[in-house]
């Protein structure tokens, strides 16, 4: 015979199951709003230019467009730099050491541009194209990677790949 005290401990067990169930089915609700999100390449300039280490610093500012109904914070972008098709390394903007409501948030219907620093190092691979990006002749930009799209309750990684100039 089973003991009043091994069912209740089960049912509660059953219950607690059910609960955590309940709540990540409701958190995925908001991933359809999460991938509506979009993110463009918009400007690419140079900061800095060391020519003695080789190296230059340059700006990389992104848009993210939300316009779905939900406010959300993008945590994360990683990405490879592409400069006239040809890879010139990989940058990442990052806030997940800031807690969700210290992030700027992304308003519904809105945009918001994100700027980003990026370490550009000379290589003889990459030197064509270190040398346009540093003298300031024109090239055609491209950044493929993943962001991460945050509501309160949810996160969703989105691939991109975005192009300028």
């Amino acid at each position: 015979m089973v003991s009043r005290g091994r069912v209740v401990i089960t049912a509660a067990f059953v219950g607690l199951g059910l609960g955590m169930l309940g709540l990540v089915y409701y958190a995925s609700l908001d991933n359809p709003q999460l991938e509506k999100v979009q993110l463009d390449l918009v400007d690419v300039k140079v900061l800095e230019n060391n020519s003695v280490d080789k190296r230059a610093t340059l700006e990389i500012t992104f848009l993210v467009t939300n316009p779905s109904e939900k406010t959300v914070t993008i945590s994360n972008i990683s990405y490879e730099l592409f400069v006239n098709d040809k890879d010139v390394g990989n940058g990442q903007y990052s806030t997940e050491d800031i807690a969700m409501p210290g992030r700027a948030g992304v308003y519904a219907g809105k945009s918001v541009e994100i700027p980003t620093k990026f370490s550009l190092v000379y290589t003889d691979q990459i030197a064509n194209e270190y040398s346009i990006i540093t003298n300031g002749e024109q090239a055609s930009y491209k950044a493929k990677g993943i962001m991460s799209v945050e509501s309160a309750w949810s996160i969703v990684e989105k691939p991109f790949e975005v192009t300028f100039g």
